[in-house]
């Protein structure tokens, strides 16, 4: 539903998580949250945010669109700043063949994992890419995320990752959604180069990589220095960080590089999780995101993603809003647009079946999510 104006008014909570740029450790905590709230958009960009009686008085109440929040907690839309989601296939019976105990790296050693995934992606047209990726924006939305980031990485050569790069661009352009595009190329060593390593990154290098943000994968299956290459780099991310080291985790803090952790990565592997606690309390900016793709999370749930941040990660529900919202955004370079319920920002706002943010690892594994409004535009979930 489409209006120019939107005044949210009387609102149990209103979870503000201001701010521009990442909050750090103790700063998680501190999520702004104003009792009895209002928030009033015009043209799709916050222009009010206070109390209710206060934000009245600067307004012409009359030419908005009024939403009665009075049970419901308003919080900013979430950003999912980690996911695959264009791919070709399916890995269902590898899934399974991990239920029985295969390791991860044995099944990608026999020609699964992401080689797997490429030849389907490969094998994929425009279209068949485009509606898949569609119906997984769809569901992403529906759970109050309104920017994600989307790697390529499936197709491991030119052609294919241009397409996969091509699909999210189109789907930025039609989907209520933002759609971040990352650039994966080097995801996997493509079997046309198998045994030969140093020559597939150098044609990476030659023939593929443009300029770019730094964004890296780092200390997944083993550690191996990937969080202290991306704070010497000044990485915008470091993602998975399971096994970081202490020298890690202090060298992040350090350079500011946000700590994106994938919970329901580790819950799908069965893997110890990332030490969401040891890096906040080092004064880390951690961000939570899906990992949504085919192999080791096809999962999309940020409920509960959130339960197992807060339950099994021990972040507090202050932390993970935090983390899904200003952080996120400063995991895809745009805190200064959007994450926080902020004057100026975009208006990318969800509203909650409950008056409490806090409900959110309470009510585990249900979506709360009753409103999206993306860019000022009102959708009913």
């Amino acid at each position: 539903m489409e209006n120019s104006k939107i005044l949210i008014r009387n609102a149990a909570q209103i979870v503000t998580c201001h701010g521009d740029k990442a909050r750090r450790g103790a700063e998680m905590s501190d999520l702004g949250v104003i009792e009895d709230g209002a928030v009033a958009m015009s043209d799709g960009v916050i222009t009010h945010v206070g109390p209710t009686e206060e934000v009245l008085r600067n307004i012409h109440a009359e030419d908005y669109l009024e939403i009665r929040a009075e049970n419901q907690a308003v919080l900013p839309g979430f950003v999912d700043s980690h996911t695959h989601f264009i791919f070709g296939g399916y890995r269902e019976e590898e899934f399974s063949w991990r239920l029985r105990g295969d390791s991860y790296m044995s099944i990608m050693e026999r020609g699964g994992g992401i080689v797997n995934t490429m030849k389907a992606t490969r094998e994929s047209d425009f279209d068949t890419l485009w509606d898949r990726g569609e119906e997984r924006l769809d569901e992403l939305f529906s759970m109050g995320v309104t920017t994600v980031e989307g790697k390529s990485g499936y197709g491991l050569d030119l052609q294919t990752e241009l397409v996969q790069l091509r699909v999210m661009s189109d789907l930025n352009e039609s989907h209520p959604m933002d759609v971040v595009s990352t650039f994966l190329g080097a995801h996997a060593v493509p079997p046309e180069f198998a045994g030969r390593t140093d020559d597939y990154v150098d044609y990476m290098i030659e023939e593929v990589l443009p300029r770019f943000k730094l964004k890296v994968h780092a200390d997944e299956i083993v550690p191996f220095g990937g969080a202290e290459l991306a704070a010497s780099l000044k990485c915008v991310s470091a993602d998975h960080l399971l096994h970081i080291s202490d020298t890690g985790i202090k060298r992040l803090a350090r350079a500011g590089v946000v700590a994106t952790l994938l919970p329901l990565t580790a819950f799908s592997l069965n893997e110890p999780y990332a030490p969401a606690r040891k890096m906040i309390d080092a004064g880390c900016a951690v961000a939570l995101a899906s990992d949504l793709n085919p192999g080791s999370c096809f999962s999309a749930s940020i409920p509960m993603m959130i339960a197992l941040a807060c339950i099994y990660m021990k972040m507090t529900p202050e932390e993970a809003v935090t983390a899904l919202t200003i952080n996120g955004a400063a995991a895809v370079g745009r805190a200064s647009e959007i994450g926080s319920i902020s004057v100026g920002k975009r208006a990318d706002v969800i509203l909650l079946k409950y008056p409490s943010y806090k409900f959110l690892p309470y009510h585990v594994g249900m979506n709360l999510v009753d409103t999206v409004i993306k860019d000022g535009e009102l959708y009913m979930m």
